[in-house]
């Protein structure tokens, strides 16, 4: 069974249920199409959405690297 693992960062409310569900069956889709239709059945997608304050770089969340770009 494929777990797939997807990461975004949660931006201005983050993303809808729709847009969640498009995303996850566009996943498998593209899962099934290079492997050959294994995995469309039990593929697992996991959606998270980071807070802009838990993910940084080079030192800086994304929340003040956004903020100095302003």
């Amino acid at each position: 069974m494929p777990v797939i693992n997807v990461k975004m960062t949660h931006e201005d409310g983050g993303a809808t249920k729709e847009q969640k569900e498009e995303l996850a069956k566009g996943i498998t889709e593209l899962f099934a199409k290079i492997f050959n239709g294994r995995g469309a059945s039990s593929a697992v997608v996991i959606i998270e959405e980071v807070n802009t304050d838990n993910y940084a770089i080079g030192g800086k969340t994304i929340t003040n690297i956004r903020k100095e770009k302003k």
